[in-house]
């Protein structure tokens, strides 16, 4: 099919408004918009001009949760040793030296399955150039981290260098803190500050059963972690427990991404939920590298959370693949159905990364790319462990 021409697609499925239309047809212009969107039925009549596959076709996918620079860790973190041995291992790696091809394959291995847009973690600028030149849209979530209040204005002096260098390449971004665990009071407040324009912003939230333990208690294999290495801090946080903390270093009118969420507990999704605008990401393949275990899903989609998935970094994934997620999360939870996790990892990510103005439905006037699931089982519409995904536009 020529790229200049207006395309007609069709299938045995599209996914529009959360539901099957059988054999609808998306007519599509010579640049990615979609212009209409038909109904019909199921009757498609024959025509030269309609390309048919036989499959769902879905819009673009949307990755809330990515460290693109951490690419070339891929393979060097052992699997399931639990996250105070992975941070361990990443402060040791922290001078790693930064291998510019292994983020390019990364980038074109993210669009080649799928992903339209993505929200990425940024300790650095040695990414903006590869995000200038691929085809991914990406948020930056520029990243501070620092428990020692000494070192707070330090941290803000860099992130501001990190910003004037995503603003320079036209990357939106936000300024967030790495996590409670891991950001001082004073760091907190201050990133709140900086970040007084997010439109969104992200955190690391409860990934780890020792996590709530450091923070409410100081103790734990986390807290000794900590102290090994010099990064204990004598004076507290300064915030009784989680919740607490993101009153401190969230701006409140921005969106929120809460990401892993592996060991939250119900009181604290009770609340949080309360919060407007909040998403939870889940990224299950990552929290079974690491922890060996998945989120409390059942638990979260009981108390109304807003669920949007991520892909993590290769420092804890095999791939940077969303439909390898969407299969964890199935297999765990066999009741999801397909309508709802694709929901999860188009529109809803696109409403947390702002980017539903064009992403996120197969709907008129957005250009949200189109994706072909194949190999599924169609008269059930669940995954199976060799369905894939083809990019159509």
């Amino acid at each position: 099919m020529s790229p200049n021409k207006t395309r007609y697609i069709s299938a045995r499925y599209v996914l529009v408004g959360g539901n099957l239309l059988k054999k609808g047809i998306v007519t599509v212009d010579p640049d990615g918009v979609i212009v209409n969107v038909e109904d019909t039925g199921g009757d498609l009549r024959e025509s030269r001009c309609i390309e048919f596959f036989n499959g769902i076709l879905i819009p673009g996918f949307v990755n809330c949760h990515c460290h693109l620079e951490l690419s070339a860790l891929k393979g060097t973190v052992p699997e399931k040793t639990g996250l105070p041995e992975f941070l361990a291992v990443m402060r040791d790696s922290s001078g790693y030296p930064k291998n510019i091809d292994s983020m390019v394959k990364a980038d074109r291995a993210m669009y080649d399955q799928g992903i339209e847009l993505c929200g990425d973690v940024c300790n650095s600028k040695d990414t903006f150039p590869v995000k200038t030149e691929g085809r991914v849209k990406y948020h930056n979530f520029i990243e501070l981290f620092g428990s020692l209040p000494k070192v707070a204005d330090a941290r803000i002096a860099d992130a501001m260098e990190i910003m004037a260098a995503s603003a320079a390449a036209s990357l939106p971004f936000s300024v967030t803190p790495h996590s409670v665990y891991s950001v001082s009071l004073p760091l907190m407040r201050k990133i709140k500050e900086l970040g007084k324009d997010n439109v969104v912003s992200s955190i690391h939230f409860m990934e780890s059963a020792t996590e709530r333990e450091y923070v409410n208690h100081r103790s734990g294999e986390m807290a000794d972690s900590f102290r090994a290495d010099g990064f204990f801090p004598e004076e507290g946080f300064g915030y009784e427990d989680h919740i607490a903390a993101i009153g401190e270093g969230i701006t409140e009118d921005s969106n929120l991404i809460l990401v892993h969420n592996t060991f939250v507990d119900s009181d604290t999704v009770f609340t949080m939920v309360k919060r407007p605008n909040t998403y939870w990401c889940l990224c299950p393949n990552s929290n079974l590298y690491i922890e060996g275990v998945l989120p409390p899903l059942k638990m979260l989609l009981d108390n109304g959370a807003e669920i949007v998935i991520g892909t993590d970094s290769l420092a804890s994934n095999n791939r940077l693949s969303i439909l390898e997620e969407l299969k964890t999360l199935q297999q765990a939870f066999p009741e999801l159905t397909v309508t709802r996790l694709v929901g999860w990892a188009t529109i809803n990510g696109a409403r947390a990364l702002c980017g539903d103005d064009q992403f996120g439905t197969i709907e008129a006037g957005k250009r949200p790319g189109l994706l072909l699931l194949e190999g599924m089982d169609l008269v059930n519409r669940r995954f199976l462990p060799g369905t894939t995904v083809r990019r159509i536009v």
